[in-house]
């Protein structure tokens, strides 16, 4: 193998599967049909990442919804997002190679997202690609989204690795600052930003499309 890599950290969304504007339409319409709150598709993009109760924190502030309040908006928004998307669920193009690859090379795998764990499931129970994955840490486990390095800190202690010894393969820039601050490369997959959005981390090791990438292609030789 080219790298010395033993644990391959997976963010899910735009990562495994290409999902994030089934996301923003989902946030834009409870942000907007059922709150009012008048944002354009653009303001959605850049405020839905985190968790839940986050992202309705930073557009509302922290005293406009109640925990019960907060949670039923989550429901509700995540229940869009599944009716929506399944139809469309696939994963990334190359990604179930790369999946058989490691798991032929004995590397250790992990779905380490901001995710609830329901929309986790989601993914992997109606993809059935759960068996290549060794632990999962979602937002349901962490106190600190990202790009606070709690979520990929936590995958690599259940799989048992230094964060030296993990890739961490991402889509979004939080997503990369989180892996910078835990310690550890970065792969990052170009369905949901483009390369120039992430030229403040030192950490990105290769930009992929996808997963046929010659980059991954080889990642075992």
């Amino acid at each position: 193998m080219g790298n010395n890599y033993k644990a391959l950290l997976f963010d899910l969304n735009g990562t495994v599967i290409d999902d994030m504007h089934y996301h923003g339409k989902a946030w834009y319409g409870v942000l907007n049909e059922d709150l009012g709150a008048d944002l354009t598709w653009e303001e959605v993009q850049k405020q839905m990442y985190g968790k839940n109760r986050e992202v309705l924190n930073r557009i509302f502030g922290e005293d406009k919804f109640s925990d019960e309040e907060a949670e039923e908006l989550s429901i509700k928004k995540e229940k869009r997002y599944q009716s929506e998307y399944k139809p469309n669920l696939k994963l990334i193009n190359g990604l179930e190679k790369f999946l058989e690859d490691a798991t032929e090379h004995n590397i250790k795998m992990a779905i380490a997202s901001a995710a609830i764990t329901d929309n986790i499931d989601f993914v992997l129970d109606n993809l059935d690609v759960r068996r290549y994955f060794d632990a999962i840490v979602s937002a349901d486990d962490v106190h600190h989204s990202k790009p606070d390095p709690e979520t990929f800190l936590k995958a690599a202690e259940k799989l048992n690795f230094a964060p030296s010894e993990c890739v961490v393969l991402e889509d979004a820039p939080k997503g990369v600052e989180a892996a910078e601050n835990a310690g550890m490369d970065c792969i990052v997959i170009l369905t949901a930003h483009p390369k120039e959005d992430f030229s403040q981390y030192k950490n990105v090791v290769a930009f992929i499309e996808d997963y046929n990438d010659p980059y991954i292609t080889n990642f075992f030789k």
